[in-house]
């Protein structure tokens, strides 16, 4: 009995400490830069994807590192990307709190809503850290080509499954937000009762359209790692530049890409306005 008991009080005082963090105002500020941040670097990758569709001599798909990198690249783009960083690592944290302890300050979630939060939190806290990499110089590899990663683990002798797994996670993530975005699910997260009629109308209209433009870009890539694990070809596996820049090559390939482009800017401009809204 001691032993259980000594066992259970190092979980408890993390939870105590957990429910401390999670109630404190420096945390729901930290939460809220991030989706400002998050909303940053979608409008980036939306933008260049929109100047590509128009056939721009300078525009060219890029994904989240290439976002932070053109950040990097503005005027004043260190304090803009370290700003950007603090916000990443703000979500990131918000998500794996949200994922330990299963609730904010305002908010509750389910057990799936937990096991994703923890998946989203891995990927902004390893875009904080590409951030902090950036800003000191040092070298990061290249998330956006995932040719060569792939590659490797097809070598494995389960590698094909592997690869085909993590496209088959990637097309369910990508039917989850299409389910978000049709449905209009989104909206249970935000307070929706502080916004007037028209704000709720164009919340409700980018929220839509974000994540079905989401859904675009997610299954694309997973449908590219399935195709790479069962074709046994690394260079069939693209990431979310790639993915773009197949979309142009489609029928109607520019079309196609302009309104997949215009719902990652909506994106944008859903998480930046759920900076303000969401039920932390």
């Amino acid at each position: 009995m001691s032993t259980k008991v000594n066992t259970d009080r190092p979980i408890r005082a993390a939870q105590d400490q957990g429910e401390k963090v999670a109630h404190s105002r420096g945390f729901d500020w930290l939460a809220r830069s991030g989706f400002v941040a998050r909303g940053l670097i979608y409008g980036i990758i939306g933008v260049l994807a929109v100047k590509l569709a128009l056939g721009d001599g300078d525009g060219k798909a890029t994904n989240q590192q290439g976002a932070l990198r053109t950040i990097a690249h503005q005027p004043f783009g260190r304090t803009l990307l370290t700003i950007v960083a603090i916000g990443l690592g703000g979500y990131a944290l918000w998500r794996f709190i949200r994922a330990a302890i299963g609730h904010g300050p305002e908010a509750t979630d389910s057990g799936f809503d937990r096991v994703a939060g923890l998946a989203s939190g891995v990927a902004y806290a390893i875009l904080c850290v590409t951030a902090v990499k950036i800003l000191s110089g040092a070298p990061t590899s290249d998330s956006g080509q995932p040719q060569k990663p792939a590659a490797g683990v097809l070598d494995w002798t389960a590698g094909p499954w592997l690869v085909g797994a993590a496209g088959a996670v990637l097309v369910g993530v990508a039917i989850y937000q299409g389910y978000k975005g049709l449905s209009q699910s989104f909206l249970d997260d935000s307070k929706t009762e502080r916004m007037s009629r028209g704000g709720l109308r164009l919340f409700t209209t980018v929220g839509v359209v974000g994540h079905v433009a989401r859904m675009v870009v997610f299954g694309l890539v997973g449908y590219f790692l399935i195709k790479a694990a069962v074709e046994y070809s690394p260079s069939q596996a693209v990431g979310l530049d790639g993915a773009l820049a197949r979309l142009q090559y489609a029928s109607y390939g520019p079309i196609l890409l302009g309104v997949v482009a215009a719902g990652l800017v909506a994106f944008a401009l859903y998480s930046i306005a759920d900076a303000r809204y969401r039920r932390i």
